[in-house]
């Protein structure tokens, strides 16, 4: 499928056969340096407004910034769908709505406090969960500064949140997945009440020498247990069953209601690092690594209720790494970004997955994306953000977010409260907030619509 660029509009190209191997490294996360295996914390909650000291580990410093490809001007910088950001990152959360807008693609406001590179971000409702490689938790209500809970140890590079059990479990870099619950008396309080796996379990399996498997040359281990960073979750509700992809190049499977670890499947050649699961009857679960291979497994249950997961399909095998993984609202579209900048996607038509070509839209490694109505997003290690719009397997590039200072990390989407709250019968255009977390330190708010300006006058191809 050819590509072509004209009136804003960017559509899917077929990619290219070769792939630069310059993305191999920024597959695995910019702090591959500060990895460490701490020993178990007692967690905490905490409202404290003192701040965390700040890593030394600095945005200007990553892989990214000293990258020879990374050019500071974007090709997009003097589009007219590119909504530039001219409100400054102030401490705290202070609104800057753009009333005059109200349809568009805008900035809302800056979240910043000096707590560290955001790595991870988890929206439920009218509440954002962040995590940084202070180690700590921060909780924002309504874009302000509500509570926060710390972990002291581990970078918390994945936050999921479960609505249906009430509980929020983060990923962090020293392999432990930790499990917090609201305080019934505080909401402001949140309580750690596990970690994954449970340690009577840990001490139970260790027992058995048929639970140990080879990790590394003369090194044995659980293998209910990460034995390296926990790069990321996906829960899939309906089951029950939380997944989790770590740097151990293993994929593993959990019970929520017993906190037990079901299955471990030896993934990939390299590092995980995504997982996403489609949910539904079909058991489809999608895995991506730094091996340049993004899976597809096929969820089944033993006679004893454990899960068994086998490999149904590749779907894609090239040089560059596989970064990150999202599945369309309506499970009919199956996203991947990687480190040569390209967004691979593929299309559901009953019971197979076809390609249905790439997106080309960064300049640099595609770090994070998030689906949500017909739109996708797709954050960079060049700074931006493109918002995708699909329309009958025809993606459009209706707008380049730009305004962060460091390459974008993380992604989270929610449906805009006010439109929900007054939205006009005949009203079709549907309004997202966006979160995007940065190495810059802050994650900032964004509204997003469905409908561009002048989205009618798009050629359309």
């Amino acid at each position: 499928m050819g590509s072509r660029r004209g009136g804003g509009t960017m559509l899917a190209e077929a990619p290219s056969l070769s792939r630069p191997k310059f993305g191999r490294l920024l597959g695995s996360d910019p702090s591959f340096a500060f990895r460490k295996a701490n020993e178990e914390d007692e967690s905490t909650g905490y409202t404290s407004n003192r701040n965390s000291s700040a890593s030394s580990f600095s945005a200007e410093n990553s892989p990214y910034e000293m990258s020879p490809w990374n050019n500071p001007t974007s090709p997009f910088a003097k589009s007219p769908w590119t909504a530039q950001t001219t409100a400054a990152a102030i401490p705290g959360s202070t609104p800057s709505q753009f009333d005059s807008f109200p349809h568009h693609h805008g900035l809302i406001c800056s979240l910043v406090r000096e707590e560290g590179h955001i790595y991870s971000l988890a929206a439920s409702g009218d509440l954002l969960y962040t995590g940084s490689d202070s180690k700590n938790i921060r909780v924002w209500k309504n874009q302000k500064d509500f509570s926060g809970f710390k972990s002291n140890s581990g970078l918390v590079k994945a936050i999921v949140v479960s609505s249906k059990e009430n509980k929020i479990f983060t990923g962090h870099q020293d392999g432990k997945i930790r499990v917090w619950k609201v305080s019934e008396k505080n909401p402001s309080v949140h309580k750690r009440i596990g970690t994954l796996p449970k340690m009577t379990d840990y001490i139970k399996s260790s027992i058995k020498p048929s639970n140990y498997v080879q990790v590394r040359r003369n090194r044995n281990a659980l293998w209910i247990k990460h034995f390296d960073a926990v790069s990321c979750l996906s829960l899939d509700e309906e089951e029950g069953l939380l997944y989790s992809g770590s740097w151990d190049k293993t994929m593993k499977v959990w019970r929520i209601s017993d906190a037990k670890c079901l299955e471990s499947i030896n993934a990939h050649e390299d590092a995980v690092n995504s997982v996403v699961v489609s949910g539904g009857a079909d058991g489809l679960v999608f895995t991506g690594s730094a091996d340049g291979t993004a899976k597809a497994w096929r969820r089944e249950y033993t006679a004893k209720g454990a899960t068994k997961h086998t490999l149904e399909q590749t779907l894609l095998r090239q040089e560059s790494a596989v970064t990150s993984l999202a599945i369309s609202p309506s499970k009919s579209f199956l996203y991947c970004g990687s480190s040569d900048g390209l967004v691979n996607f593929w299309a559901r038509a009953k019971a197979q997955l076809s390609h249905g070509g790439a997106l080309r839209g960064h300049k640099q490694a595609v770090l994070c994306l998030a689906a949500a109505g017909n739109l996708l997003f797709s954050g960079s290690a060049d700074k931006t953000i493109c918002v995708w719009r699909r329309d009958a397997g025809l993606h459009t590039c209706l707008a380049v977010l730009t305004g962060h200072n460091g390459p974008v990390k993380c992604l989270a989407v929610e449906r805009d409260q006010e439109q929900r709250e007054g939205r006009e019968e005949g009203d079709e255009d549907l309004r997202w907030i966006l979160y995007s977390g940065s190495l810059d330190k802050s994650v900032k708010v964004w509204r997003v619509s469905e409908q561009s300006p002048d989205f009618q006058q798009h050629q359309r191809y």
